[in-house]
């Protein structure tokens, strides 16, 4: 599984989305979240905002991510 390392002590979905490049945009990011294509902890999220933190997974098109420090 791939890992997006973060330096602060959390990242936004949509923002970790980019970083990992499962979206080429913001908007694709929340046009995806928002149609509840994506999944974090393997649940359906839908706010592009959503706090992410070490240990959390990205779930989207069968690609799966990592957030880590």
């Amino acid at each position: 599984m791939e890992k997006v390392i973060i330096r602060d002590d959390f990242i936004k979905l949509g923002q970790a989305m980019k970083l990992a490049g499962m979206v080429g945009s913001g908007v694709d990011a929340k046009m995806l979240i928002q149609d509840g294509q994506v999944e974090v902890n393997g649940e359906v999220e839908y706010q592009r905002g959503k706090k992410l933190h070490e240990g959390d997974v990205i779930t989207f098109n069968g690609e799966s991510v990592q957030i880590g420090k």
